[in-house]
């Protein structure tokens, strides 16, 4: 398994995160099996929120892990803070941010979480507030890195302005069908097409520049959860060009998906949210090969982009 060093953040970690955003639907049983089958394929980092399944996705994995000979230390546990659907609301109070911590603390039955993400942005945050409650979490060994999910460019500024903790990782949305932050530059000033748009501030290249590690969710994914563009009559150009890399390099068309994105030279991770053991087997393997220029380019153009 690839591994990448997280700048300011963990070291030696998984190139490929399990996202457990769907553990409550397995057993205990086969939840556990499904933790075992990631670290097998050197998956050792998890990915949770207090908001999946109001809190049974980390009860289901602390009850799972508990059933394995895993050692704390060996994986990464990750949860993100501060989205409420049952308020209809974000929340980045003080007073929020570490009770959710204590709750996923005390559901996944660990003494810390290895990183905190505040989960999407709270639209009032107070910044003194966030720096508050990173400081009280930090000194008490609860939390030992901190980032944000689907935060932009000028909001992570702000709060770098009080925080004293680098904000280490951004959760964003991406993958060969929803490639908007990487298409921008491509098409800047071009008015034929709203691919010109700038949607995201550029959070990318900010990513790059302040040492932020990415991580890219609903790496299969087209839409806002449409579904995934593997085998969908949708994109007959992309699948063909999947299945002729997958065939060169003997994998699904899903791991050359997701190799794509650990291709870019931003050193992302990739958030896979399969729940079926022989599937993340068979992406596990994207972090395993490497895609020429080429074949970068082939597939960005398979995707329904064009050189301008």
């Amino acid at each position: 398994m690839k591994t990448i060093d997280v700048v300011n953040g963990p070291s030696d970690v998984a190139a490929i995160i399990l996202g457990c955003m769907r553990m409550p639907a397995l057993s205990v049983d086969d939840a556990a099996k499904m933790i075992e089958t990631a670290m097998e394929q050197g998956i050792n980092f998890f990915d949770h929120a207090t908001a999946y399944g109001n809190g049974e996705a980390e009860t289901r994995f602390g009850d799972a892990f508990e059933k394995t000979s895993i050692k704390r230390e060996d994986v990464i546990l990750q949860s993100k803070v501060g989205l409420e659907f049952y308020r209809n609301e974000f929340d980045w109070t003080k007073e929020n941010i570490i009770t959710n911590v204590d709750n996923s603390l005390r559901r996944l039955k660990t003494d810390y979480l290895d990183s905190v993400l505040l989960h999407r942005p709270d639209l009032i945050f107070e910044p003194e507030q966030v720096a508050e409650a990173f400081d009280e979490l930090e000194k008490a060994g609860k939390v030992r890195h901190f980032g944000v999910s689907n935060v932009p460019p000028l909001q992570l500024d702000l709060l770098k302005k009080f925080v004293k903790q680098p904000l280490v990782f951004n959760q964003l949305q991406l993958s060969l069908e929803q490639s908007q932050m990487i298409d921008q530059a491509l098409y800047l000033n071009n008015k034929g097409t709203d691919m010109s748009i700038d949607r995201d501030n550029g959070i990318l290249d900010y990513c790059r520049l302040h040492d932020i590690t990415i991580q890219a969710w609903s790496p299969l994914q087209y839409g806002m959860f449409e579904g995934t563009f593997i085998d969908n009559p949708k994109f007959p150009e992309l699948n063909q060009a999947l299945e002729e890399l997958g065939e060169k390099y003997g994998v699904s068309k899903a791991a050359i998906a997701i190799t794509w994105i650990l291709r870019h030279p931003a050193k992302m991770q990739a958030i896979v949210g399969t729940m079926n053991p022989q599937h993340l087997i068979d992406v596990a393997t994207a972090a395993e090969l490497n895609l020429t220029h080429h074949e970068w380019y082939q597939l960005y153009l398979a995707s329904g982009k064009y050189l301008p």
